[in-house]
């Protein structure tokens, strides 16, 4: 049969694309492919497939030949793997914050104040450098707890590249600080310091920050998981000024400034250099915006035979056409027609691959179009005015809240009626099922949501109309009220003061005569009765 056809391989790496790899590995298994995936982290993955345990690895990096960090250099043999770009998506801020008792969904953060959090900094949400990002907040006298990966990450490693680019000053000091120094490069392991918290896998932090214990925390994560989790996240200021979170089409646009490796005699052939995005003056741009790659064997070697290799072959196809039409529902941003196009060939180059003459136009990628420009860039809405610096804020929710608004200030008040998000995204809540068919739902491990197994099954939820749909991560029901801020309710109890005296005027001018008619009424009545 077609199932008997393919033999079961193994790959690890990046949890940050791990929820785009769970959905491609598990609607594969309709066409006989089987895989097995662990959400390691990119270092993880990287080093297992060098000592041959895994038949793929998924990184959101290159292999390191000269690390920064101080760690050890990786040397794959030359001609023995390629890579292919897998998804593309943003590195999201997650937050657990609450004014007043309600979670706020609204936060806006400039990248100066991320860097600033992220190297403990400002230590304080009412530090007057984020009350500055959020005029419509009157943000609350709590502790940050910043929330930072424990293991080696792909991750970790783009956003202390994009520190390193845009705040390198305050980089270089913290990894002082930290001890690090003098290894104060990009690095996949994160420098930590008392008042953080460090956590494994995009997983991880998420689980932590989503708990109700965790009032304060914010950390980072691929967007698809601050979706599942139904939790916010922060709105970055980008160089036009505005605002943005990384909504696949925000992330599409992003990614045209991306330089990609052209050269085919290079090592590193595909692979990104993110320079230009993090200054892209587009309005929708988000600076954090990156690619994640497949690493594919392209040398039988150790475990690695042909046999896997026509599955490994068969998989990679599906991941770069098929698979593509879902990723926007997850939060990641569907590949652009250049890289599918030169990843189709760098597939040629697994051993026992059956190659497949994939009619580029037959794809359905929502980003193709006939003149090769991104579509879904193209279609991405502009960012509302309330989104730009200034001295107003949107209300809408961000992430996996962006149906529920944040009450803001009366001097915010152009900006609270809202208006429709401006994502243009319809993205869907995502859980992970195990073979129980239950959705994995709160537990009090810091890791509540469980990654879809072996024999897993992804479900996407979502309503009629879009909404996110299905359980928080934290066993917490998602926000169903606005943000009620400190002095927003004065209008509300001006109203019930005017309801009151007006009530109290009609009792002393109408009551007293209508009393006086009907005393008079019985009196005249009682009467009449003695004269008969």
């Amino acid at each position: 049969s077609r199932a008997e056809s393919y033999q079961r391989i193994s790959g690890e790496g990046s949890s940050w694309a791990a929820n785009a790899i769970d959905a491609m590995r598990v609607n594969g298994k309709q066409f006989g492919i089987t895989v097995d995936y662990n959400p390691s982290g990119s270092s993880a993955g990287r080093k297992n497939w060098l000592n041959g345990t895994v038949d793929f690895a998924a990184s959101d990096i290159p292999f390191q030949f000269k690390p920064e960090d101080g760690s050890a250099p990786e040397n794959p043999a030359a001609g023995s793997y390629a890579y292919i770009p897998v998804t593309a998506g943003g590195t999201s801020f997650m937050y657990n914050l609450k004014i007043n008792g309600q979670r706020v969904t609204n936060l806006r953060l400039s990248g100066e104040n991320v860097a600033k959090i992220f190297t403990a900094t400002i230590k304080k949400w009412n530090d007057p450098a984020i009350q500055a990002d959020n005029p419509g907040l009157t943000m609350p006298d709590r502790a940050i707890v910043p929330v930072v990966r424990s293991d080696g990450s792909g991750s970790t490693a783009q956003f202390s590249l994009w520190m390193i680019k845009t705040h390198g000053g305050a980089w270089d000091d913290y990894c002082r600080r930290s001890g690090r120094a003098p290894a104060c490069g990009v690095t996949s392991l994160y420098p930590t310091v008392p008042g953080m918290i460090a956590q494994s896998g995009d997983l991880g932090v998420a689980g932590y920050v989503s708990q109700n214990f965790a009032e304060g925390a914010i950390g980072y994560v691929n967007y698809s998981y601050a979706i599942g989790a139904q939790f916010p996240v922060a709105k970055v200021l980008n160089s036009a000024g505005y605002y943005t979170e990384p909504t696949p089409e925000n992330v599409a646009v992003s990614l045209l400034k991306a330089r990609i490796n052209n050269d085919t005699a290079s090592p590193d052939y595909l692979t990104q250099i993110l320079d230009d995005v993090y200054t892209d003056g587009d309005p929708r741009s988000y600076q954090l915006s990156s690619y994640s790659y497949f690493i594919l064997t392209t040398k039988v070697r150790g475990q690695f035979t042909e046999e896997k290799g026509k599955t490994l072959g068969a998989f990679a196809y599906y991941a770069m056409c098929q698979a593509q039409q879902q990723s926007a529902s997850l939060g990641y941003s569907p590949l652009p027609i250049n890289l599918v196009d030169a990843s189709l060939d760098q597939i040629r180059k697994i051993p026992g691959v059956v190659v497949q003459d994939v009619n580029i136009k037959s794809c359905k990628n929502p980003t193709f179009s006939e003149d090769g420009t991104n579509v879904l860039a193209q279609r991405a809405p502009q960012p509302q005015e309330c989104d730009k610096r200034g001295s107003d804020q949107c209300a809408d929710g961000t992430g996996g809240a962006r149906k529920v608004k944040t009450a803001v200030k009366a001097s915010s008040s152009s900006a609270a009626a809202g208006g429709s998000s401006g994502t243009g995204s319809r993205a869907t809540a995502a859980t992970t099922r195990g073979a129980s068919g239950s959705t994995a739902t709160g537990a009090s491990n810091g890791s509540p949501l469980t990654a879809a197994g072996t024999d897993g099954e992804f479900t996407e939820l979502e309503t009629a109309d879009g909404e996110l749909a299905g359980s928080t991560i934290s066993g917490e029901d998602p926000v169903a009220s606005p943000t009620v801020l400190a002095g927003s309710t004065g209008w509300a109890t001006a109203q019930t003061l005017i309801v009151l005296v007006t009530l109290f005027t009609l009792g002393i001018v109408v009551l007293p005569p209508f009393m006086w008619r009907r005393l008079a009424e019985r009196r005249a009545s009682g009467t009449a009765g003695g004269v008969s």
